[in-house]
């Protein structure tokens, strides 16, 4: 039997996700069998899966011991040599109250760990949290900081971290509602239209690559996506524009404006490669600038939030579009 009490980012959780996360391979087959044979209990009474857990609640799992993570090994007398830990970088804070803040993510960060084990920006804003004093992973059954939207490693810009269950439940929330809007700055090799375009996205995991097509296909498996185009200044053959997302998906940004036949600078994936070592060019140039809330209802946590625009100041693209202007 394992037992666990209940802390403040357990409060809301429903009681079977909190025994999936706290238990490694369990089968749903097993996790509902236990449930029906009263071997999941809180407060020493029967309990549901739907049940929702209240800070302090005592949960007692009567699983086998083969479906909890094992406990960390007893070091041997003459160890090997370790790897050396990866040195996370120091957080950028641009905005931060008692539940989220705002993150600056560099170019080349990981937004999540990889099987790379490269340093990642949520845990490095896990180590911040922990010095601050604001986290504790020794209290917690199953809550780890997290970041709610997330860019692609060459991508720069704003990304929106949890500090709490109840933060990242409610942030995710106002993500998935489409009440929060993003902003890129971004420097296009060619001078796009300005205006709002749609088309069908379809993704390759395998390949972790796009493609954008200009209809639906038969199947009705392709996504729309739908992206803002501003174009605020040009220089010879480049722009450099505001682009806003209607849509968030994989790659979105830089899929689609090369299928526009105007692509992100310095993009290895969907860009114009000759201009890109012409330039100099190792990354791509795209910049999330801007998160601006809208009106969040009032039963959301974070609708405090409402109306709230936060910027990144002198982003480092507007100097890279200005040495471009001058020798174009």
């Amino acid at each position: 039997m394992k037992r666990f009490i209940a802390g403040p980012n357990d409060a809301g959780v429903r009681l079977s996700r909190f025994v999936q996360s706290v238990t490694k391979d369990l089968p749903n087959s097993l996790l509902y069998k236990s449930f029906r044979n009263k071997r999941i209990k809180v407060n020493g009474k029967r309990a549901q899966p739907e049940d929702r857990l209240t800070q302090g609640d005592v949960i007692e799992l009567y699983i086998i011991d083969e479906f909890f993570p094992a406990a960390p090994a007893a070091a041997p007398k003459v160890a090997a040599p370790k790897k050396q830990a990866v040195r996370q970088p120091k957080v950028h804070v641009i905005y931060e109250d008692e539940n989220i803040a705002v993150l600056y993510k560099p170019t080349h960060l990981l937004c999540h760990s990889d099987r790379t084990g490269d340093a990642n920006l949520v845990d490095a804003f896990t180590a911040y949290l922990t010095e601050k004093g604001e986290y504790d992973p020794a209290g917690e059954n199953r809550f780890h900081p997290a970041v709610c939207n997330r860019l692609d490693r060459g991508t720069e810009g704003l990304v929106i971290a949890a500090k709490s269950y109840a933060a990242l439940r409610d942030m995710n929330e106002i993500i998935r509602t489409d009440l929060l809007k993003k902003e890129y700055y971004t420097i296009t090799v060619g001078i796009p239209k300005s205006g709002r375009f749609t088309a069908w996205w379809e993704h390759d995991e395998k390949l972790n690559k796009v493609r954008i097509h200009a209809h639906q296909d038969v199947a009705n498996s392709r996504k729309q996506i739908i992206t803002d185009v501003d174009v605020l200044q040009t220089a010879g053959p480049f722009a450099l524009c505001k682009i806003g997302l209607i849509t968030g998906r994989t790659h979105q940004i830089r899929a689609h404006l090369a299928f526009l036949g105007r692509p992100v600078l310095g993009d290895v994936k969907y860009g114009n490669r000759k201009m890109n070592e012409r330039t100099g060019t190792k990354t791509q140039a795209l910049c999330a600038v801007r998160i601006s809330f809208l009106d969040i209802p009032e039963e959301n946590t974070l609708h405090y939030l409402t109306g709230k625009v936060i910027k990144l100041k002198d982003p480092a693209i507007l100097q890279q579009f200005s040495a471009l202007d001058k020798n174009a």
